[in-house]
């Protein structure tokens, strides 16, 4: 068990899994989507996928306490999963998103030391920073459940929230269109919360992206010189 552990790990920390994690995104944020509208088991295979990225934070850094802290966001929301889905009246959907909103951020930190770790650029790096920009919309659109579902209002426009997780395809679809700052202006926010989460995700995609490069030119004129 330790040998498959440890070589898990080896693959998470290595450039070439960024890769992985950049399909499972790209499953989580575009495809999902278009699952859950017209699938019975979108909903089903939403929380799988977003629990094994959740998993993959585990093995994806060296450090004891990212590890163990990885681990325990992970566990608690698979309990909270199986508790919601189980055959019982329980339900704990706020506190749930409130964990994989925690568990988004510390996998942005777990990726984010990965992408600049050992001074070193290369195509991998590049999609480990797409990776980290789509972590982010990920978060966007958890926030926004918690907030819909604390506040009891968060977007309006052309949108009809069910307050479940099918809801995760607006939520996505506009944490993503505020991210790009694009704004195609269809859904708008309806409250002040979800105002300033809109002005804080449309700052991080135009900062992010600047900061990011500023970073690998500088990575790139320290290793030439």
């Amino acid at each position: 068990m330790k040998r498959y552990v440890n070589r898990l790990q080896s693959y998470w920390l290595n450039d070439v899994s960024f890769v992985t994690l950049l399909i499972m995104l790209i499953c989580a944020v575009f495809i999902l989507p278009i699952v859950m509208e017209y699938s019975t088991h979108g909903v089903l295979l939403f929380n799988v996928l977003l629990l094994s990225v959740f998993l993959t934070g585990a093995f994806s850094t060296s450090n004891k306490w990212l590890v163990f802290l990885s681990i325990s966001l992970f566990s608690f929301h698979l309990f909270l999963r199986v508790i919601r889905f189980g055959d019982n009246p329980y339900s704990f959907y706020i506190l749930e998103n409130i964990i994989a909103i925690a568990n988004t951020l510390l996998f942005i930190i777990i990726n984010l030391q990965l992408l600049f770790r050992d001074q070193s650029i290369n195509a991998y790096r590049i999609i480990g920073a797409i990776n980290v920009y789509l972590l982010i919309a990920l978060m966007g659109a958890l926030v926004l459940e918690v907030i819909h579902a604390i506040v009891g209002s968060s977007i309006a426009g052309n949108v009809q929230l069910q307050g479940n997780d099918i809801d995760y395809i607006h939520f996505m679809y506009f944490s993503l269109s505020s991210l790009t700052t694009v704004g195609f202006g269809d859904i708008y926010p309806v409250n002040v919360v979800t105002k300033m989460l809109v002005t804080f995700l449309s700052v991080m995609g135009i900062l992010f992206p600047a900061v990011v490069i500023s970073r690998f030119v500088g990575m790139a004129t320290n290793k030439s010189k």
